[in-house]
C-alpha cells in the first residue's frame, strides 16, 4: 500500500425514469501464464504459430495420455498471488469441469474449483483524482484454455485451431467491490501493470492473453452499504455477465449499456436474469448467450488423474523474496526519491521498460528535470511516431546527457530540445552534436552585454515604454535570443536587461 491517503471515489449513479441507481461491478479476468510450455504438456505456448502446430497428445485428448503438471505455472501463479498480497494455499487440487465445445477435445476443462491455488489478496486502483478503490480479490485459481474455433475462413465449414488448448490460464475473480465503468477499467488496468511487473502474464489483451468476464448489477443507493455489513448478496440485484471482453474501452461501453438495460427492466415491473451475454460495440447493446450456469450444471468432480496439489512454505517464501519491486511501491520511491509529482510517477511506473529507462536517466541528476524530458519530450515523440520505450532512438545515456548540458549551462532549454532532435533522428552523442554544430550556449557576459547595449540603443521608444511598464522587458529579452541565435544564456539576459532598464 502506498504512504499516501486516499478518498474513495463515489459509486456511478444513472438516473432512470423513476429512480436513481448505482453500479455493482465484479470481474473475472483470465490471465494466460508467461511460460513457454502449457500447463499439463511440453507442447509450446508460441502466439502465432501454423494451426495446429503446438499440440501434444495430451492437448488432442488421445486416449491414454495422461496429465503431468507444468512446475513453473504453479510457480507463476504463486508470484502472481504474492504480487497481490494474497493468501498462497499450501495444498490446492484440480477438478473437471464438464461441458462440449467443439475446440475443447477432451470434453471437459481441468480447473480448480473448490481448493484454488490462491486465496484472498487485494488491488489498489488509482483513479488519478486524488481517489482510490480497494479491490478485494476473491481467490485465482489455474486452469486449461480451450481451443479456437474459426468460422469465417469458409461459408459452409468451421475450423478448429488447438495451439491455445491447455495453455495455462489464472482465473483472478475479484468480490463485486467495483462500482463503476471508469473503475472496472482502471482496475483491469492496475491488474494488468502488476501482472507485467511481475512477469507472469504479458497482458496482451489484443492476443488474448488477457481478458475479462464482467459481471454487472445495480442496486438502489443505500442497498451496497447493507451488503457490505451483511455479504448478504439479496441486497444486490440479479447480475449478468458479459463474457470475453479484451479492450478497456469497450468493457466500459458495455457496463454502461448493461446497466442501462437493467434499469429499463426492473423499472418496467421486470426482473433481471441471470445470464450471460455477448457485447456487440458496432450496435452498441448487449444480447444474450445462453443462461448463466451454476457449479452443479457443470458436475465438477476431482480429477482423477491429479493428486492434489502439495508446496512448501519454504518454497513460497523463495519466490516472495525474490519478486521485483511492484508498482506501488516503485511509485512511492520515485516520489520519495525524485521529487515526483502524484501524476508524474504514475505516468512513469505504468510501464516497467518506461520506469527501468526514467531511472538510468535521473540516476545522479535532478529528478524533475529528468521526467520533464522523459515525459514531455521523449513520450511525445515516441507517440508521434507510434513506438514504445524499447523502440527509442535515444538511449537513456543520451537523454541524461542533455540533462547534464542543461545543468551545466553548457545549452538552453530551447537549444536542448534541438540537440534532442538531432539525437533522435540520426543517434549522435548529444555532447558531439553541441560541439561540432556550434550550439554552445553563450555564457560571456560581455559579449551578452553588447548585445543588450545594441537592442537598447536602437528601439528608444520600446524602453520608454518599458519603463512605465516592466512586463515589457520580456520583449528586449526576446530580441537578444534572436539577435545571438538564442544561444545566450536566458538567465544572463533577463538579469541584464532588467539591469540596463532600470539604470
Amino acid at each position: 500500500m502506498l504512504d499516501l491517503t486516499y478518498d474513495t471515489p463515489k459509486p456511478r449513479v444513472i438516473a432512470g425514469a423513476k429512480n436513481d441507481w448505482e453500479l455493482v461491478i465484479g470481474m473475472e479476468v483470465h490471465a494466460q501464464v508467461q511460460s513457454n510450455a502449457k500447463l499439463f504438456s511440453g507442447a509450446s505456448t508460441k502466439f502465432g504459430a501454423e494451426p495446429n502446430s503446438n499440440v501434444a497428445f495430451v492437448d488432442a485428448a488421445m486416449p491414454g495420455m495422461l496429465p503431468v503438471i507444468n512446475e513453473y505455472c504453479v510457480e507463476q501463479a504463486v508470484r502472481t498471488g504474492l504480487g497481490l498480497k494474497a493468501q498462497i494455499n499450501l495444498k490446492s487440487a484440480f477438478d473437471r469441469k464438464n461441458y462440449f465445445y467443439p475446440d475443447l477435445p477432451q470434453g471437459y476443462q481441468i480447473s480448480q474449483l473448490y481448493e484454488p491455488i490462491v486465496g484472498e489478496g487485494e488491488v489498489l486502483v488509482e483513479m488519478g483524482d486524488g481517489t482510490a478503490r480497494l479491490v478485494r480479490v476473491e481467490r485465482i485459481h489455474m486452469e486449461q484454455d480451450a481451443g479456437k474455433s474459426i468460422h469465417d475462413m469458409d461459408p459452409n465449414m468451421s475450423f478448429v485451431d488447438l495451439n491455445r488448448t491447455g495453455v495455462c490460464l489464472m482465473e483472478i475473480v475479484s468480490r463485486p467491490d467495483i462500482r463503476g465503468p471508469e473503475e472496472a477499467a482502471a482496475y483491469l488496468g492496475k491488474l494488468r501493470q502488476i501482472l507485467r511487473y511481475l512477469g507472469t502474464c504479458n497482458g496482451d489483451m489484443q492476443s488474448g492473453a488477457m481478458r475479462a468476464d464482467v459481471n454487472v448489477s445495480i442496486c438502489r443507493p443505500d442497498q451496497y452499504e447493507k451488503y457490505q455489513e451483511t455479504q448478504d448478496f439479496s441486497h444486490l440485484g440479479t447480475r449478468c455477465e458479459i463474457k470475453n471482453m479484451n479492450s478497456m474501452r469497450f468493457i466500459q461501453q458495455a457496463i454502461e449499456i448493461e446497466a442501462r438495460r437493467q434499469i429499463a427492466i426492473v423499472e418496467a415491473g421486470g426482473e433481471v436474469v441471470q445470464e450471460t451475454r455477448l457485447f456487440d460495440p458496432d450496435k452498441q447493446e448487449t444480447r444474450s448467450m445462453r443462461s448463466k450456469e451454476e457449479a452443479h450444471d457443470y458436475r465438477y468432480f476431482p480429477d482423477p488423474d491429479l493428486l492434489p496439489l502439495e508446496i512448501e512454505q519454504a518454497w513460497v517464501d523463495d519466490i516472495a523474496a525474490n519478486l521485483p519491486e511492484l508498482p506501488d511501491a516503485k511509485k512511492s520511491r520515485f516520489i520519495s526519491d525524485f521529487g515526483l509529482s502524484d501524476y508524474d510517477a504514475s505516468v512513469l511506473t505504468a510501464d516497467l521498460d518506461s520506469a527501468g529507462y526514467f531511472e538510468a536517466v535521473a540516476k545522479g541528476r535532478d529528478g524533475k528535470m529528468a521526467a520533464n524530458w522523459v515525459i514531455n519530450e521523449l513520450f511525445g515523440r515516441l507517440k508521434k511516431d507510434d513506438r514504445d520505450i524499447t523502440q527509442s532512438p535515444v538511449s537513456p545515456a543520451h537523454l541524461g546527457a542533455i540533462v547534464d548540458l542543461i545543468a551545466s549551462d553548457a545549452i538552453s532549454g530551447k537549444i536542448a530540445k534541438d540537440v534532442f532532435e538531432i539525437s533522435y533522428t540520426t543517434g549522435r552523442e548529444p555532447g558531439e552534436i553541441v560541439e561540432t554544430e556550434g550550439m554552445k550556449q553563450v555564457t560571456d557576459t560581455g559579449a551578452i552585454e553588447a548585445a543588450v547595449d545594441e537592442i537598447i540603443a536602437a528601439n528608444p521608444d520600446q524602453v520608454a515604454k518599458a519603463k512605465e511598464n516592466p512586463k515589457l522587458a520580456g520583449w528586449f529579452v526576446g530580441q537578444v535570443m534572436k539577435a545571438t541565435g538564442g544561444k545566450a544564456n536566458p538567465k544572463a539576459v533577463n538579469q541584464l536587461v532588467a539591469k540596463k532598464l532600470n539604470s
